[in-house]
């Protein structure tokens, strides 16, 4: 067994990792259209990232049309999708890897320019949320006031995520997280700030968590707990969030996870600021790591502003059983190899996150193709 931290095997729910270096979601907005269809060249790009027993999690994915908040996202609820990411999830696997698909829905995040027949985002309340958001054709624009979803409404959202997670697996995917983080819909319902309801999934902490957790179990049901994960993004402003109850609302939801017993829980550490690369934690927020793991026995991924030795130091004392990184594997595709070696980083071009096509996505070298150029 390896003496590095980050090069042992980690069970997650019904898969093992050879080592502790995951990919984190990172949306880049290169699906084909119409139809945010997965292709060929997101099937490069994520098969560039994978290594024999690491894991990487997909780019966030629209569970349903409704879900969609962002121009050239992919989908995974038409069949043309889920044929799109076979090609990814095979890629994957015939490099050894293990690939989960991050299931979506923005919610109020949103403009009606993406919304079928031109309808308003939805949301837990008619509570835009502050600054601007981009229309189908990248303008930017207001955030409009979304639409209260009414009560009977949210079964409906929950089948979705079940439906999704479905789909996933059929198109071979070894498991999805739940995405409850950084200000989407499920984070909405979760928040004082944009959860204004007196219905049963609003006022308490119980009330606000009840659609979280009646989607993690409806997942549940339909792929099984050993294929589930869930992101949260305790105390993050991301997406204009804010929460008054503090600690006993994330403590609530991470103690009723942890009953669930599934996969793995995936904890984004407080961000000062999602657009900067000098400042990318926030030094006036709580350590989710550090407050959390205790009471969650799954596995216990932390992600947020790490670099290598920071994640060796944060899995060695155990506040993580595996660190996520994210922008690190957009330039870096074997980071992986390049950490276990000690290997110097390639920085990143902000430029060319979103949007595009190869460049900035699956041209970035390798070590070796380093060496041979």
């Amino acid at each position: 067994m390896s003496n590095d931290p980050l090069f042992r095997p980690l069970k997650v729910g019904a898969i093992e990792l050879s080592h502790r270096v995951v990919m984190a979601p990172l949306t880049r907005m290169r699906a084909a259209q119409p139809g945010d269809i997965p292709h060929a060249l997101n099937a490069e790009y994520y098969a560039q990232r994978a290594s024999k027993g690491g894991l990487l999690i997909t780019e966030a994915t629209d569970i349903t049309a409704q879900a969609h908040g962002y121009p050239l996202v992919p989908g995974i609820y038409t069949r043309a999708q889920m044929e799109g990411w076979s090609a990814v999830t095979k890629a994957v696997h015939a490099k050894g890897g293990f690939i989960f698909t991050q299931l979506w829905h923005v919610g109020r995040i949103s403009h009606s320019s993406m919304q079928p027949n031109g309808a308003l985002p939805v949301a837990p309340s008619a509570v835009p949320a502050s600054g601007t958001h981009m229309t189908a054709a990248f303008e930017t624009v207001p955030f409009e006031t979304p639409r209260a979803l009414e009560t009977h409404e949210l079964a409906d959202i929950v089948a979705d995520f079940a439906q999704a997670a479905l789909n996933a697996r059929k198109a071979g995917f070894d498991g999805v997280e739940v995405h409850g983080a950084n200000g989407y819909l499920l984070d909405q319902f979760l928040r004082t700030g944009s959860n204004k309801r007196s219905d049963r999934y609003g006022g308490s902490i119980e009330n606000r968590a009840r659609l979280l957790l009646e989607v993690v179990d409806a997942v549940i049901e339909s792929i099984g707990a050993g294929r589930v994960g869930v992101r949260l993004s305790p105390w993050g402003s991301f997406n204009d969030m804010y929460d008054e109850d503090g600690s006993l609302l994330w403590e609530f939801v991470i103690s009723e996870l942890d009953k669930r017993d599934i996969a793995y829980l995936h904890v984004i550490e407080p961000r000062s600021d999602f657009t900067s690369d000098t400042a990318p934690l926030d030094a006036n927020a709580p350590d989710a790591a550090a407050s959390f793991k205790a009471l969650f026995r799954g596995a216990f991924i932390s992600a947020g502003g790490y670099l290598p030795d920071t994640a060796r130091a944060t899995v060695a004392n155990g506040k993580a059983d595996a660190i996520a990184f994210g922008r690190p594997f957009i330039s870096n595709p074997d980071l992986p190899e390049r950490i276990r070696v000690g290997a110097e980083l390639t920085p990143h071009d902000r430029s060319t996150f979103y949007g595009g096509g190869r460049e900035g996505y699956t041209d970035y070298p390798t070590m070796q193709q380093t060496v041979e150029v």
